[in-house]
């Protein structure tokens, strides 16, 4: 069964898209282990409206840092300008890709419009309940609050 799943970027504020791509439940016979990344049209179920899914959804520009430049990112680090926390700071707040990637889509249409960035949501429509009842600690999930908080770190005391 697929769970359809919407994908955020960086806070609740970015709507990537209504797919979750790779979220599914299956089942195993005991006697047999299998694993895969099934792409929702390769389901006969899908359970709508299933949950959330926030990519890169950090409070501290160092976890940004620590995310892109891990084994996984890595490669998509080619300018070691991305990694400056002015950058990664001002790409949040205009909904773009922090590696400066082009968007993978897959029509020229769809290329202009992510090009300019993911619009801005204004609305707490839809978000998880604890993440709204509990606004002060996730403030930098909520639409309209993209600047991230000092590291811990780098704090005075």
């Amino acid at each position: 069964m697929f769970l359809q799943m919407r994908r955020y970027l960086y806070s609740f504020e970015f709507l990537e898209s209504m797919e979750s791509s790779r979220a599914s439940v299956q089942t195993y016979d005991s006697t047999f282990t299998h694993y895969s990344h099934p792409l929702a049209h390769e389901h006969d179920r899908m359970l709508t409206d299933a949950g959330w899914h926030c990519t890169f959804c950090f409070r501290y520009l160092s976890q940004f840092v620590f995310k892109m430049t891990g084994y996984s990112h890595a490669d998509r680090v080619r300018f070691q300008s991305v990694l400056r926390y002015e950058e990664i700071q001002r790409k949040i707040c205009q909904g773009k890709d922090v590696f400066d990637m082009p968007p993978e889509v897959y029509s020229f249409v769809d290329y202009f419009v992510m090009k300019r960035g993911i619009p801005s949501l204004n609305s707490a429509y839809g978000l998880p309940f604890a993440l709204v009842e509990e606004k002060e600690k996730f403030r930098f999930l909520l639409p309209g609050n993209c600047i991230r908080e000092p590291d811990p770190e780098q704090l005075p005391w």
